[in-house]
């Protein structure tokens, strides 16, 4: 076992071997990646993986290290960082452990240590606000807090704003009474202050309260936080009966006032989506490039009790990986554990975490039932787990949207090698069937982003037979002969779809119209290499450079790969909008030659009118018959015509 102190495991970890020899000074910069593999046990346990100045970089769990070291040596492993091992690798140290859930919370605990740049991280950790009862008071408080502590006390939230808390905080102060004061003027007032006056607080500071009455004032809010509020109002409504048998109307009467309350909340937010009396978490994710937002849904009884938003920046991760490291660090952090979590992809280590969920709610005082993380694939929670995805995106759009382009644009400049960086580029796409009506599209983004009133479409002229190489030759030809031109600003970075054979047409047009002072690349497009599969396997996009015997490959949930899929995507629907305009216009055009009693001067006089055959096919035939020279009989043969074909 390796015993570094960077290692050291607190709470939840394994213990590390006593009387351990403290081991040499490590040279990280002669590391030895076959011999490290050899040495691995074929154990579960944690790997530590450090650079060359000694900083932990990455660390991970796996079932079996030697397995799992073996695949990064191998670079069978698909994330983004895998290939840059070998530039900052400079050690792996490896903790073993009994079990699996050992490994997942020693790496939990490692990642918070060292917050190691490679992981998934929960850096906001401020964004999670709780409610807190405390135990260890007679007459406890309900208290808005940053941050759940391992103190014994009971947590309920997060909260996705501290307006959002205070907001519960009030109306639980208004129905439910419970002391507001601190404890420091719990203990020196002398007399009772204006909630007891109000009824608000039934003043134990100064009055004899029964600390099981009180108690069970506590009880009731435990019950409307944790979203379990039908159960509260049959509670209350019991109670009411038996205070009214007692004829302690005055106590029946708060009751009622109580439930009543409870009740109208839940009619306010009562939509039920699903027939279910447990408490479910639907867990959405939403990604541009490494820029992902999660959010969560909370659900009790079927009935959603609230949602949660969190940005995650830079998460070059899969979508699972990125997934099991935030439900690991939300839970851990003191979020409410439901029955089940529900997500869009498998997460590593499902059955592990629920193991732990499980464990760790009952810990801390909560239900011992089994908890559940899994991915519906049909029937009514699917839709929930839509839901979250949809609330995912919003969040993006309302804290993430349009923040990542210059930091994106220098990443693709440094990861491309291009000499300047790429602020204005350009991307190319050419649409045609069977080489009839061909056209192409020119798509501009500025810093990152789409700048519409740059983009240009083209007729392509030299060629009515299938060639899209000539045709993107004659396009790009076209385009460079107006460099210097107003509206049509050089380049920076051209991007062409395709691979080698599309980049050589490219450079030779930039070669043949000097402009050899403009880069240009190839975006070779995904394509599923095994369909058959119950999980295809799919090539990654590829980026093609002039001379390159090989392809770079970019970290496929990158911000620069997101950049790059989007530029060709939107030159693609930029084509096709445009070669349909026209083919629908041709179409059009023909349709009225066709028609008996249109002639040339009629064709122009209605054209003229109209202002085009799109618009002529819309018109009624009463306005068809306002052209002069057309009659009735003439107009509503023009109508029947074109009809459903505008």
């Amino acid at each position: 076992m390796s015993t570094g102190s960077d290692s050291d495991p607190t709470r939840h970890a394994p213990a590390v071997e006593a009387g351990a020899v403290a081991e040499p000074q490590r040279d990280y910069n002669h590391f030895d990646f076959d011999e490290r593999v050899r040495l691995a046990p074929e154990l579960p346990g944690v790997y530590l993986m450090h650079d060359r100045r000694g900083r932990v970089v990455y660390v991970g769990k796996a079932r079996s290290l030697k397995a799992r070291l073996n695949q990064y040596r191998l670079q069978q492993d698909d994330r983004f960082f895998v290939h840059l091992l070998n530039d900052v690798l400079g050690e792996i140290e490896v903790v073993v452990t009994a079990s699996d859930k050992e490994a997942l919370l020693l790496e939990n605990e490692l990642v918070k240590r060292h917050q190691p740049r490679f992981n998934v991280l929960l850096k906001d950790d401020k964004n999670f606000i709780h409610l807190r009862v405390g135990k260890h008071h007679a007459f406890p408080r309900l208290q808005v807090v940053r941050a759940a502590k391992d103190d014994g006390a009971r947590y309920f939230g997060p909260y996705a704003s501290a307006s959002s808390a205070r907001a519960t905080l009030r109306q639980v102060n208004r129905y439910f009474q419970l002391r507001t004061c601190t404890d420091s003027v719990f203990r020196n007032r002398q007399r009772p202050c204006l909630e007891y006056q109000i009824q608000r607080c039934p003043g134990p500071c100064v009055l004899p309260v029964a600390p099981e009455t009180y108690a069970r004032h506590v009880d009731d809010v435990a019950l409307f936080l944790s979203g379990r509020r039908s159960e509260l109002v049959a509670e209350l409504k019991g109670r009411m009966g038996e205070a009214a048998e007692r004829e302690d109307f005055e106590t029946a009467a708060r009751l009622r006032d109580q439930w009543r309350a409870i009740e109208r909340t839940l009619e306010r937010q009562h939509v039920k989506l699903l027939d279910e009396q447990r408490d479910i978490d639907a867990v959405g994710l939403y990604r541009e490039g490494a820029r992902v937002a999660v959010a969560v849904l909370r659900f009790s009884s079927g009935v959603l009790q609230g949602a949660e938003g969190f940005p995650l920046k830079e998460q070059e991760f899969p979508d699972a990986e990125v997934l099991a490291g935030f439900l690991l660090r939300r839970y851990d952090g003191g979020a409410q554990i439901p029955d089940e979590v529900l997500v869009g992809v498998d997460v590593d280590g499902g059955d592990t975490l629920a193991e732990w969920l499980a464990e760790e709610r009952a810990a801390r005082g909560g239900p011992t039932r089994k908890v559940t993380v899994r991915t519906p694939l049909r029937g009514p929670k699917t839709r929930l787990v839509s839901m979250a995805v949809d609330n995912a995106r919003q969040v993006f759009v309302d804290r993430m949207a349009g923040r990542a382009g210059r930091a994106t644009l220098e990443g693709l400049q440094q990861r491309l090698g291009l000499r300047v960086l790429p602020r204005r580029i350009e991307c190319y796409d050419v649409s045609n069937i069977s080489g009839t009506d061909p056209v192409a599209s020119m798509v501009v983004f500025t810093d990152g982003e789409p700048d519409k009133g740059a983009y240009r479409s083209f007729k392509v002229r030299s060629k009515s037979t299938p060639d899209d190489f000539a045709m993107m030759y004659e396009i790009l030809c076209r385009r460079l002969e107006r460099l210097d031109e107003t509206g049509w600003e050089r380049p920076d970075l051209l991007v062409v779809d395709g691979g080698p054979p599309q980049l050589r047409m490219a450079v030779a047009a930039l070669d043949d119209c000097g402009a050899h002072d403009i880069e240009v690349v190839g975006l070779a497009k995904a394509r599923t290499l095994t369909p058959s599969a119950d999980k295809p396997r799919r090539s990654p996009e590829r980026v093609w450079q002039p001379g390159a015997a090989h392809p770079v490959i970019l970290p496929q949930t990158s911000n620069e790969v997101y950049l790059l899929t989007q530029l060709r995507d939107e030159a693609h629907r930029f084509a096709i909008t445009h070669h349909r305009k026209r083919r629908r216009g041709r179409t059009l055009q023909s349709r009225l030659d066709d028609i008996d009693g249109v002639g040339p001067a009629r064709r122009k006089a209605l054209l003229r009118h109209f202002g085009s055959v799109r618009a002529l096919s819309k018109a009624t035939p009463d306005a068809i018959a306002t052209v002069q020279g057309v009659g009735p009989e003439l107009a509503a043969r023009i109508h029947e015509a074109l009809q459903g074909g505008g």
